[in-house]
């Protein structure tokens, strides 16, 4: 019977065109971002405060990789937002499997497989937040007409049928593109990768375009962080762009790649990049000066890859400050006045508001001053571009008599950890002391990003509130603190005189060693910059709850906003999926997760249905509860 109803629904969905079945206006999910400037908002507003608490699941996926991967899960995570695009979600697994799926059953259409190799070591474990769909690339109904493109751990471009899965022929060789050039791998068997792909890809005007994802602080001469542009229907390669090139004589780094996702404005012909720090993260002496196009969002001609225009938020980054997330385009109306704008959150917790046209700072940035004393050989920038509104997202200054630990042995541990190391507040150079990095590499903000109601001028962004203490090691004394340290994060920099050892600041019981919150949601109304409300996201359980009150968790994933009034997220230790209140930021409705739910949630309408959607598979760096689950939730009929 099952299989019978079934047959009549994909007969149906062969007639009926897939708007149809979605609501007037509804655009659905076509993008990473929702659309393709990254607001993450939905006009779905069937789901309201009124009624969330009735949400249950509707269905649920498996990717299968708990199965086909076990040996590997362990250094996976499911970050994917799946898109829906003519009639069909499609879902990226961290191995980049792409499945096409039913909106409103989770009945499986058709299943690629990459077949990436499990057994290599790639710098960020395996990741993938999305796939790009496009359409108008041939004659309706005609092979690879509409294509979903997909970039690889192993630097593949793929392009597949949307309809089918199946290779577009035309596209490179056999549908697949290698992305840049030079050799893959290096190391003992070339098992360790030293770029890959996290991110969805874009397209716009005819070419998909894609970033990379470069290890840390491994050495100076790094790879380049290169992004790259092909032709959308045969994969010729129509432009890179280099964020390093051009920089002084002398200047020695790679890296300042690309890794979160990128945005699109069609009309204007550009694409918004969020480009990261320089190569290694926390010494820059032999990369002096400000580094070009390094920590910056930079505008480029989608035609040609050309600089239409530039925005640095750190200068001489030491810190692994770099843009870690999209950036979400906008009509702001600040002062009473409306003005097309980038969003761009930081791992500072810092939100820069600038001109879409001009590059200009919309919300005022001031160049404050910092703390000096760096690394021997290096040299800083003496100021920091800070933006007057909103105020920062995250803490950044702690005092030993600020450490927390839930009792006196522990927080006195914390109170010596954090007297012990070099602590000026925001932007306190790394040092061979110790150096706290305060909000830590994590952020603030991170890969989530923001969310944006345009009806309303208002920017729903979660952060993470932690501590790292990073410390500088001479090279002479590296070989025995590495092997002294095997079971932290010690880092050679190869070619600089430092290397690194960086550690979260936890007390003995595992706790954070600064106060909670330690995981927040906000919301911004941009009409003045002020923050209208901020809520602790996440709970450690109902005892600790009990003990510390709502202290809010680390948290990995982004928000969605709709015009039901809702923020949805995930992103939390805790395996829930949460609703809030977008006025007030009350929590309205949890629901449990098979898995940790670090990934950001989507939304849309389906058959007169609202769906919500996450990814459930756990993370590799935040160790949750691992999973292949993807989870539908809607209102009962």
């Amino acid at each position: 019977m099952r299989s019978w109803i079934v047959g009549l629904a994909l007969a149906a969905a062969v007639i009926v065109p897939s708007w149809a079945v979605q609501a007037a206006g509804d655009p659905g999910w076509p993008t990473y971002g929702g659309d393709q400037g990254g607001q993450r908002f939905s006009p779905a507003n069937q789901i309201t405060p009124a009624n969330v608490k009735n949400l249950k699941v509707a269905w649920t996926f498996s990717t299968g990789d708990m199965t086909t991967h076990a040996d590997a899960m362990h250094r996976a995570s499911f970050e994917n937002t799946p898109i829906l695009a003519e009639g069909k979600l499609y879902v990226c697994s961290p191995f980049n499997e792409v499945s096409a799926i039913d909106p409103g059953s989770g009945y499986v259409f058709w299943r690629f497989d990459p077949k990436l190799n499990a057994d290599m070591h790639y710098p960020n474990d395996f990741i993938c937040r999305g796939v790009a769909f496009a359409s108008n690339l041939g004659a309706p109904n005609t092979l690879c007409a509409t294509r979903i493109y997909l970039n690889t751990a192993d630097r593949r471009l793929i392009a597949l049928d949307a309809r089918n899965g199946k290779l577009c022929p035309g596209f490179g060789k056999n549908g697949t593109v290698v992305i840049g050039e030079g050799p893959q791998t290096e190391g003992p068997h070339n098992r360790y990768g030293r770029i890959h792909t996290t991110s969805a890809p874009v397209v716009s005007h005819g070419v998909v375009i894609v970033g990379s994802s470069i290890d840390d602080n491994q050495k100076v001469d790094e790879l380049r962080g290169t992004v790259y542009a092909y032709d959308a229907k045969t994969g010729a390669l129509k432009w890179s762009f280099d964020p390093l090139a051009g920089s002084p004589k002398g200047y020695r780094a790679g890296a300042a790649n690309v890794w979160a996702p990128m945005s699109i404005d069609e009309q204007r012909g550009l694409v918004f990049l969020p480009c990261t720090s320089a190569s290694p993260d926390f010494f820059g002496g032999l990369r002096r000066g400000s580094g070009k196009y390094a920590n910056s969002i930079v505008a480029l001609h989608v035609a040609d890859g050309t600089v239409a225009w530039s925005f640095q938020t750190t200068h001489h980054d030491v810190w692994d400050y770099d843009l870690p997330a999209q950036p979400t385009l906008g009509m702001v109306t600040y002062n009473g006045k409306t003005v097309p704008a980038v969003l761009q959150p930081t791992k500072q917790g810092l939100l820069f508001t600038i001109n879409r046209d001009t590059g200009a700072p919309i919300i005022p940035v001031v160049e404050r001053k910092v703390p000096q004393d760096p690394a021997a050989g290096d040299q800083l920038s003496p100021t920091q571009p800070i933006p007057i509104a909103p105020a920062p997202l995250a803490p950044s200054h702690i005092t030993p008599d600020d450490a927390f630990g839930l009792t006196f042995w522990d927080r006195g541990r914390c109170h010596d950890m954090i007297a012990a190391a070099r602590n000026d507040g925001l932007y306190t150079p790394p040092s061979a002391r110790g150096t706290i990095i305060y909000p830590f590499t994590g952020g603030g903000s991170n890969w989530g990003g923001i969310a944006f109601d345009p009806a309303h001028d208002v920017v729903y962004a979660n952060t993470m509130n932690v501590m790292h203490l990073v410390t500088l090691i001479p090279r002479r004394e590296f070989t025995a603190a590495r092997e002294r340290f095997f079971d932290k994060e010690v880092s050679p920099n190869t070619g600089a005189p430092f290397g690194m050892m960086r550690q979260t600041m936890l007390g003995p019981l595992g706790v954070p060693c600064n106060p909670p919150p330690w995981g927040q949601l906000h919301a911004i109304d941009m009409h003045t910059g002020k923050i209208l409300w901020s809520v602790p996201l996440g709970s450690m359980g109902s005892i600790a709850d009990w003990l510390l009150g709502s202290a809010g968790v680390p948290n990995l994933g982004g928000p969605i906003v709709t015009a039901g009034g809702l923020v949805f997220i995930g992103a939390t230790l805790d395996n829930h999926i949460r609703a809030f209140d977008a006025k007030t930021g009350a929590e309205l409705w949890k629901a449990d997760l098979p898995a940790g739910g670090q990934a950001t949630p989507m939304t849309y309408m389906w058959k007169g249905k609202q769906y919500v959607v996450i990814a459930a598979g756990g993370h590799s760096k935040l160790d949750t509860t691992r999973g292949d689950t993807v989870v539908a939730f809607a209102l009962p009929d």
